[in-house]
């Protein structure tokens, strides 16, 4: 399980740890000794496995682990500080190993390629079992540092979470007009994932006050609330209210924080604080990016009340800066955590151009998807033993084809379709691919929230074609509240996958030849087959999409298209029964960890809307957390998929040619571009034509007569 940080992803992103990682190291041991009024504050955001995972995050061996470490020195030595050092400093030895490691694996990759000789083939096999067994390693280690993080962050017992509310109403602590019973709703269950956990709660529903106050809670960030709530709370209140619920606790706490940090004040001000930062860095695009008056309120606030009694707040300042500069693309100003972001994005592209060619051959077998004859479509999904290996080599790194090539891109009107015809269908494949990444990575999991509203409905149901879109009145229910700002990047992603559909539409039914019809009819498919075996299921969907169009389904062509080919057709509509089985199908094992993946816009939002429907609120108007969280389960998978980018070598030229064909089809008119063109249409021979008019004449003689 990777960290959300600069830790250790799939694959070979491990190497990222340079020297901004050793010298936060080296900050970590005085770090602890900080006065709590001004914690240290690095990656708050628990990340998608915090809300994919909840409890379950976390197992038995991380406690246990946790639990025995520090006594190896001394049996008094069980402070937690102690811990956290010596935790870091494991962490930082066994990553300096798997970096060693890992350059060792270069070299004799590339001495094997120079000479071939035996000995670097039977070690290279066995390099590659260490290395796997040392990323498990420093994995599991990341992964009890951030159970220490979360289990130790300024949490409160249940009990006190009336006091939580009240801090930001009065400077009493009388807590006995609210009750915890009013405001939360649990259930009981008989046995509990973790060992260590205290108590056999789990929360099944609150009032939009409870749900905001559980935050508090000392199980919050352990249990996956803390992730779940920042996708979800837009059902239940506003980006508004839930702002100015942290800044009357922090108003009303900050100047009464103690230096004890096991007081109740001290552990409140210090939780909103983390929530906060954790909100800013996970939702700023979705939340403050598209609010200038929420961004506006909060600066105003950190500005006049936090700077002058916390040093934190210019933190929180910068932090905003950073986010800014990232949403417009400002990559000189972005924190050292980017900073490691983008030279782990420049060693992987090092690591991937020396390990190309066994890369390749292993990403040819990296998606199993076979047709049971008599059976019907069955996804063999889950072989992961027999290339277990493949998770600690480097994702595909292709190699640029237009060395090779001496086709001239200079107009893409001037080129036609013949470009797609005279490419591979894995040249395409890597270039659309990398195109529909761009698009994919912009998206947040909250996008996919609330579609209804926004008119994104299953392409099954039917519209009239003589209403256009805009006039036909849908009586939509906006599950938000009304004042809640929604983006609708959303629209966005559908209207790029419709795009693209219907330019692979235009492309065949514009084609002049049946012959040339063939070519690209076996084209797109062998690129939507490449697609999926990649799992690009975008891509794969969008053109078959633009296969089934009507228009294009009644060609003559398909009637001469090779079997084998054909059988292509088959497989996507099985891929696309595969995706619309299970919500959570791509998550499925550990290969969405290892190898990238990017998931159909539509049918992922069409899973969020079943569990969508049905109410969100119980009889006593309490909020139903149980389908929060699974909604919240579900769009986490988004920022899962976001975690391990493709790395194929960018073709500028070929996606320049690809962009203008896309952005000339994106409008058309399939039917009227059909009409146009005769091989479109059943042909009839001209003997049997001339044959049939003479038949008609006689007919029609004979009525005369």
């Amino acid at each position: 399980l990777q960290s959300n940080d600069c830790g250790v992803g799939p694959g070979f992103a491990e190497e990222k740890r340079g020297t901004e990682e050793q010298d936060m190291i080296k900050r970590a041991g005085n770090s602890y000794l900080a006065s709590p009024s001004l914690p240290d504050f690095h990656g708050c955001s628990p990340g998608w496995s915090s809300a994919f995972y909840g409890a379950e995050c976390f197992d038995s061996e991380v406690h246990t682990y946790l639990k025995n470490l520090g006594k190896q020195k001394s049996s008094e030595s069980q402070n937690i500080d102690a811990k956290k050092v010596e935790l870091e400093q494991l962490l930082m030895m066994e990553t300096k190993n798997y970096r060693k490691t890992i350059k060792f694996y270069q070299k004799l990759l590339q001495k094997e390629r120079r000479s071939k000789g035996p000995e670097t083939k039977s070690m290279l096999p066995k390099l590659r079992g260490q290395l796997q067994e040392m990323k498990s390693k420093v994995q599991f280690l990341e992964l009890v540092k951030k159970y220490m993080m979360y289990a130790e962050q300024w949490g409160v017992e249940s009990y006190v979470l009336p006091t939580v509310i009240h801090s930001g109403k009065t400077d009493t602590m009388d807590v006995a007009s609210v009750d915890e019973s009013s405001l939360l709703l649990y259930y009981n269950t008989e046995k509990q994932q973790c060992n260590n956990q205290n108590g056999v709660r789990v929360l099944q529903a609150g009032t939009p006050l409870g749900l905001m106050a559980y935050l508090y809670s000392r199980n919050a960030f352990l249990e996956g609330y803390v992730q779940q709530f920042l996708y979800t709370f837009r059902y239940f209140c506003t980006q508004e209210e839930f702002l100015q619920f942290l800044l009357d606790r922090i108003s009303s706490t900050l100047p009464r924080a103690s230096l004890d940090p096991s007081a109740s004040l001290t552990k409140i001000c210090n939780r909103s604080f983390y929530i906060l930062q954790a909100w800013i860095e996970d939702c700023y695009s979705v939340d403050f990016a598209t609010n200038t008056d929420l961004l506006g309120t909060l600066k105003e606030f950190i500005s006049s009340k936090v700077a002058s009694l916390n040093g934190y707040g210019e933190r929180l300042l910068s932090l905003l800066e950073d986010a800014s500069a990232r949403r417009s693309g400002s990559a000189g100003q972005c924190s050292s955590v980017d900073k490691c972001e983008e030279e782990s994005a420049e060693g992987r592209k090092t690591l991937h151009s020396l390990c190309k060619k066994l890369s390749e051959d292993v990403s040819r077998k990296n998606f199993y998807w076979k047709l049971s004859k008599g059976v019907g479509p069955i996804a063999q999904y889950h072989r992961e033993q027999l290339h277990a290996g493949s998770a600690v080599l480097p994702k595909p790194c292709c190699s640029n084809f237009t060395e090779e090539s001496s086709v001239s891109f200079a107009r893409a009107d001037e080129v036609g379709p013949f470009l797609l015809i005279e490419c591979s269908a894995q040249q395409l494949c890597w270039q659309l691919t990398l195109l529909q990444q761009e698009v994919f990575h912009k998206c947040h999991p909250v996008h996919f929230l609330n579609s209804r509203a926004l008119g994104v409905k299953d392409k099954c149901v039917a519209v009239p074609k003589a209403v256009s879109a805009d006039t036909v009145s849908l009586k939509v229910c906006n599950l938000f509240l009304s004042k809640c700002i929604q983006d609708q990047y959303l629209l966005q992603l559908l209207k790029n996958a419709d795009s693209i559909s219907t330019w692979v539409a235009a492309e065949i039914v514009t084609c002049h030849t049946t012959k040339r019809q063939v070519s690209l009819l076996s084209k797109f498919l062998l690129i939507a087959k490449c697609c999926y075996e990649q799992r690009n299921f975008a891509t794969a969907m969008q053109i078959l999409a633009g296969l089934e169009n009507l228009i294009v389904r009644q060609l003559p062509a398909w009637k001469i298209l090779p079997a084998k080919v054909a059988e292509i057709m088959e497989e996507l509509k099985a891929v696309e029964v595969f995706l619309k089985s299970d919500s959570l199908c791509l998550m499925e094992g550990d290969r969405f960890k290892t190898l990238p993946t990017i998931p159909s816009a539509h049918v992922l939002a069409m899973h969020v809307q079943q569990l969508e429907t049905g109410g969100f609120t119980m009889t006593n108007g309490a909020h139903k957390w149980t389908k929060l969280r699974n909604i919240a389960k579900v769009v986490s998978q988004v920022h899962a998929f976001q975690e391990n980018p493709y790395t194929y070598a960018p073709d500028f030229k070929l996606q320049s040619y690809l962009r203008q064909r896309i952005t000339r089809f994106k409008d058309a008119d399939i039917s009227a571009l059909a009409a146009d063109n005769c091989a479109n249409f059943h042909q009839i021979p001209a003997e049997k034509h001339s044959r049939k008019i003479q038949d008609t004449l006689r007919r029609m003689k004979a009525t005369f007569q």
